[in-house]
Formats: structure tokens, C-alpha cells, sequence
């Protein structure tokens, strides 16, 4: 098979029903959603899991943070509008391009678990707009909502994942397809996580606990979302051996090693020392941390000598983000059994 990819037919009477001859790209797909036949197994167990996390935003009350937002120090406030801002373009970002990647995969199992999570960003960009409507004027909201275009930095983070977006949807080849595949790994897996951070930062401080509840379900999908795409580059390691020799792997990793520098970069230009809890220390161990944990995750080892255990300071980010624990809620001070979804770590 050549680099190009060509764009699954919708309609195809002639496609392969036999699994043996089932691929993750360049097959020839009916694109009949058959659940009782899949060729990746680990389908299966992702499709349950993600259908279990079912929520909707408005499920969380927010009226404590109403009351908190106008109370945040400048440098909390300051932080929690760009960093809002950031998430709401990369959810608005995902749901696009995910529809546009799902058109070349040919395995129909791995696309009707795309489809979950092109729904999944929607919610997530629902639920940030449902924080915003809540707690600020609509004029405040707009300005938060595209303060990405007006924010250098901001808008110079959008532009890495964003290029290789558009370089996928320009050249639809299996190597623009690869680096869109490690750019939505990187995003899932290393982009988020500051902004994360930060809003359970707040609520271990008493302030806005609806935020990080809401933060608390968009990061247990994202979790879910990272288990997919590390499981899809996975399979194309072994099927597309051409897609990771040295020299393309190398690429994969300097993509990788850029993105923790931006993610480490942003951390301490929006929440450097001035936020109580957090230090521009604390934020660059945490991430390169988070990058070596993916790279190996791929089985390519570590990315840096350093922080390749989680940072003893930084275990609690952990323990805020498990939302499948059995235990005294964070936020609520309440026992909360999460009976809606199975155990999910976040060690990939």
C-alpha cells in the first residue's frame, strides 16, 4: 500500500467481512457496525466504559462558584479565564477533526468508539460554556471564550495541534494521518493536564468546587480518550511497520518533547508562583513526568531521566481526578459511588 490514503466509501457492498483482512487504515471496510465481530478486543472493554460515563453538565451545581469567581486573587481569576479559554478551543478543535480521522480508519469497531468521543468533546465544550454562563456577564463569557485569538501565547499553542490538523485534512496521507494520531495523543495526554491541575488546585483551597467536579468528568474522559488513541497507534505499530522507523519515530518524538514544553510553558506563564498551592516547579515536574509516562506508554522508553515517578508533591492531582473511587466526595464532603462507571487509572 502507497502513503495516500484513500477515503472509506460509505456505501460498499464489496467490502472484506472477513477479520483477518480487517486493518486499522487502508482496508476495505463495509462499515457495518457489528458488534459481535471485532478484530481489536480491547474494543469492547473501551465501548462499555465509555458508554458508563455518561453525564451532562448540568448535573453539577454551580451556584458556590458563582459566589466564589468574584472573590478568586487576580492572579486565580486570571488563570482560570485563560485557561478555560485554551480548553474550550481544544474540545471545539477535537470534535471536528475527529469525524474528518473516522473517514480513513477502516476498522468499524475503532470508529464507532471516535464517534463516542467526537460526541464526548461536545458535552466538554457544553460544560465549559454552562461554567461560564453561570458564573460571569455574556460579555465576560465572549471574551474568555476567544481570548485564544487575542492572547499570543495562547494562540501560539493552538497553532502546534492546529497545523497538524490541517496538514492531515490538506494531504490525507498515513504519515500526516500518524503525526495527527501522536498530536491527538499529546493533546489528550499532556495538553490538559495543567488546566486540570489548576482547577482542583482551587477546590483544595475551598474555591470553586462545582468547576472541578465539572473538571473531574471531562478528565475521566479524556482518560478514555487517551486509551484509544494509545491503543490505535499500538495496532499501527505492528500493521504499518513502515509509519515507525527511526527517522519517522524521531519526529514522533520531538512532537512529543515540544509539546511537554508548551504544556510547561503555559503552566508557569498562567500559573507560575502566584497561585496558593502551585509553583512553576511543581508544574514542570508534573508535566515532564506525564511526558515520560506517555512516550513509554507507546513502548519507546523515557523521554527524560528525571521525573519518571509522580512527583510526591503532586499525588493529590491523582486522587481529585479519580472519579471512580468509592469514597468521601471532594467536593460535596458527601459518599459518592460513581455506579455509572468502572475503575479507570490513569497510567497509560
Amino acid at each position: 500500500m502507497d502513503n495516500q490514503l484513500k477515503r472509506n466509501t460509505l456505501f460498499n457492498p464489496s467490502g472484506d467481512t472477513d477479520l483477518r483482512l480487517r486493518r486499522m487504515i487502508g482496508g476495505n471496510t463495509t462499515n457495518l457496525n457489528d458488534f459481535n465481530n471485532m478484530k481489536y478486543s480491547w474494543v469492547s472493554d473501551w465501548y462499555r466504559q465509555a458508554m458508563n460515563n455518561f453525564w451532562i453538565p448540568e448535573e453539577i451545581n454551580l451556584s458556590q462558584d458563582f459566589k466564589d469567581y468574584p472573590r478568586l486573587d487576580k492572579a486565580e481569576r486570571t488563570a482560570y479565564d485563560k485557561i478555560l479559554s485554551f480548553l474550550v478551543f481544544l474540545d471545539s478543535l477535537q470534535s471536528n477533526n475527529l469525524p474528518t480521522v473516522s473517514e480513513y480508519i477502516t476498522a468499524n469497531e475503532v470508529n464507532l468508539c471516535l464517534h463516542i468521543q467526537a460526541f464526548q468533546e461536545c458535552i466538554h465544550s457544553q460544560s465549559y460554556s454552562y461554567m461560564l454562563d453561570t458564573i460571569c456577564s455574556p460579555e465576560e463569557r465572549n471574551d474568555i471564550l476567544y481570548q485564544w485569538k487575542t492572547d499570543e501565547h495562547l494562540l501560539r499553542r493552538n497553532k502546534f495541534i492546529g497545523d497538524c490538523y490541517n496538514e492531515f485534512h490538506e494531504k490525507r496521507d498515513k504519515f500526516s494521518l500518524m503525526k495527527t494520531l501522536i498530536a491527538n495523543f499529546i493533546l489528550e495526554g499532556i495538553y490538559f493536564y495543567s488546566g486540570f491541575m489548576f482547577f482542583y488546585n482551587l477546590s483544595r483551597n475551598g474555591k470553586m468546587s462545582g468547576s472541578a467536579q465539572e473538571i473531574r468528568y471531562i478528565n475521566r474522559d479524556e482518560n478514555t480518550h487517551l486509551w484509544l488513541f494509545r491503543s490505535i497507534i499500538l495496532e499501527l505499530k505492528k500493521e504499518e511497520p513502515d509509519m515507525f522507523t527511526p527517522d519517522k519515530v524521531k519526529i514522533y518524538e520531538d512532537m512529543m518533547r515540544e509539546g511537554v514544553r508548551q504544556e510547561i510553558a503555559w503552566g508557569q506563564y498562567v500559573i507560575g508562583d502566584d497561585v496558593q498551592g502551585l509553583s512553576s516547579q511543581m508544574v514542570s515536574d508534573y508535566i515532564r513526568y506525564l511526558g515520560n509516562l506517555r512516550w513509554s506508554g507507546l513502548g519507546f522508553g523515557f523521554l527524560y531521566e528525571d521525573n519518571q515517578k509522580e512527583p510526591e508533591n503532586m499525588k493529590w492531582v491523582s486522587q481529585y481526578s479519580n472519579a471512580n473511587m468509592v469514597k468521601t466526595d471532594f467536593f460535596e464532603a458527601r459518599s459518592t459511588a460513581y455506579a455509572k462507571s468502572t475503575a479507570l487509572v490513569d497510567d497509560l
